[in-house]
């Protein structure tokens, strides 16, 4: 897949509804995308919750884009393979990039196991707004929980194409945020998650 072919919609310009920029000024209120990238039962989707109870706590708008919501939905017609995974996390993306626009706080818990696709994201939703949490549980322990029986399937063969099995994952090299999630809790991680969240906008 060519993240970077010519836009076939070359004739097509946005337009900048400025007044929704403005009333984020006036609120302090820094939308931005929180994307979490991990191996399967690493923890991203219940981090995700968490985090998303805590910033509703401060009055904060957030949504919440997981990966086996999407893919029941919005990418229900995409399988695994690699080009497959790439238009999955392109269609997440954009849809981060609208609910940004709109002033949310968009927490994203996919594996997004390519570090290419991860760099597409990141500029489809802008540097500024994009924040790269690498949800670590080394594969042992990520096996050891495995919720939903995935990894045992992939080992005796039921699945192809499973991440960390028989499709690679590319670990983040600098995430602006790491969570080893098998020596940190839940809460730990979110209270991480914050504290970046509030250096960084201290720093505006």
């Amino acid at each position: 897949m060519s993240y970077f072919a010519q836009d076939p919609q070359q004739n097509l310009h946005a337009f900048a509804f400025n007044h929704v920029r403005a009333e984020q000024s006036r609120m302090k209120h820094k939308p931005r995308v929180i994307w979490m990238t991990g191996l399967s039962a690493s923890g991203k989707s219940t981090i995700a919750n968490a985090l998303d109870i805590a910033l509703r706590a401060q009055g904060r708008f957030t949504c919440i884009l997981d990966g086996d919501s999407v893919r029941s939905g919005l990418c229900r017609d995409l399988g695994f393979t690699d080009s497959d995974r790439d238009e999955n996390i392109r269609r997440v993306a954009e849809v981060a990039c609208l609910m940004v626009e709109a002033g949310l706080i968009v927490i994203v818990a996919l594996i997004s196991p390519s570090s290419a696709s991860r760099h597409y994201a990141r500029s489809i939703i802008g540097n500024e707004h994009f924040v790269e949490a690498h949800v670590d549980a080394p594969q042992a322990i990520a096996e050891q929980r495995d919720p939903k029986g995935l990894y045992k399937k992939a080992r005796s063969g039921l699945l192809k194409n499973f991440t960390g099995i028989d499709s690679n994952y590319d670990t983040p090299l600098f995430p602006e945020v790491h969570l080893p999630t098998d020596v940190l809790s839940v809460e730990q991680s979110v209270g991480i998650i914050l504290d970046w969240m509030s250096r960084a906008e201290d720093a505006v």
